[in-house]
């Protein structure tokens, strides 16, 4: 490759985009590439002033409070565009856990579209594959709190408000032609079909 190649994986809480992730990095490791591995919130420098606003949004919702927090992510990503993506290696796979389509599955005031451009305006970098993961909302919610450390969510709390995340998701997925994994399956089928998915765009490189 000439280039780092840039995917997403994005989705609502309890889908299993994590375990995902890991199975996808070995089985690419395992295939010869080199994978870097990234996670939004792990790069943006202004997270903490993100997440006090986005506890300000649960508490008072609004859409001038929704809107202030698709700014400050849209201008994180213009941040990691410029300042982390070009440092990793130039033929390397970089998988990132949330992009820009995450907010598909969260935004309920401000439409997916808006939040797009948004994005679009700052030149953040956009992905060379997007992959949806989605499963069966009653899915993901029970996987999610089941969890050792619970749902630890700031945006939903209840099993409507994961129904309504999920079809908003899978809608921006087909709106936008980005690749749906459904992982309701064995987590070796949905990595056989992102890393099949992958090597398609290689190829096309």
């Amino acid at each position: 490759m000439g280039r780092s190649l840039f995917v997403s994986l994005d989705g609502p809480k309890g889908t299993g985009k994590t375990t995902l992730l890991e199975a996808v990095t070995h089985a690419l490791r395992a295939d010869k590439h080199k994978v870097v591995r990234l996670c939004e919130r792990n790069n943006d420098p202004g997270r903490a002033e993100t997440m006090a606003l986005v506890n300000q949004l649960v508490r008072n919702p609004s859409r001038a409070l929704e809107l202030q927090v698709c700014e400050r992510l849209a201008e994180s990503r213009r941040w990691i565009t410029l300042n982390v993506l070009p440092k990793q290696p130039a033929d390397s796979i970089i998988l990132i856990d949330r992009w820009y389509p995450s907010d598909a599955a969260f935004r309920r005031l401000i439409p997916f579209a808006e939040v797009l451009r948004l994005n679009m305006a700052r030149e953040v970098r956009v992905p060379d594959l997007h992959v949806g993961v989605v499963t069966d909302a009653e899915i993901s919610w029970a996987r999610a709190a089941a969890r050792t450390a619970g749902l630890r969510s700031t945006v939903m709390f209840n099993l409507a408000e994961q129904v309504a995340s999920t079809e908003a998701f899978e809608r921006a997925v087909a709106d936008n032609g980005w690749v749906l994994c459904r992982n309701e399956g064995t987590v070796e089928e949905a990595t056989r079909q992102v890393v099949g998915q992958v090597g398609r765009v290689l190829g096309g490189l």
